[in-house]
């Protein structure tokens, strides 16, 4: 009987410990997609910035 619950508290020490693992590599994978986002934004920006600051002058242009 021993036998078993030592066992079954050990199955559980490492799911627990699997558990945490999993949960570094969420992050490190959140982190790599706030990233990839993040360069998205540059990336738009830096292709259509000319044309944005266009819109936004003839928008400022009309309004005075």
């Amino acid at each position: 009987m021993q036998f078993i619950v030592f066992t079954l508290l050990s199955l559980k020490a490492r799911f627990e410990n699997l558990k945490e693992r999993e949960r570094g590599a969420a992050g490190v994978e959140y982190g790599l997609l706030v990233a990839l986002i993040a360069a998205v934004i540059v990336a738009t920006v830096a292709l259509l910035g000319d044309e944005i600051q266009a819109a936004f002058q003839t928008v400022l242009d009309e309004l005075s």
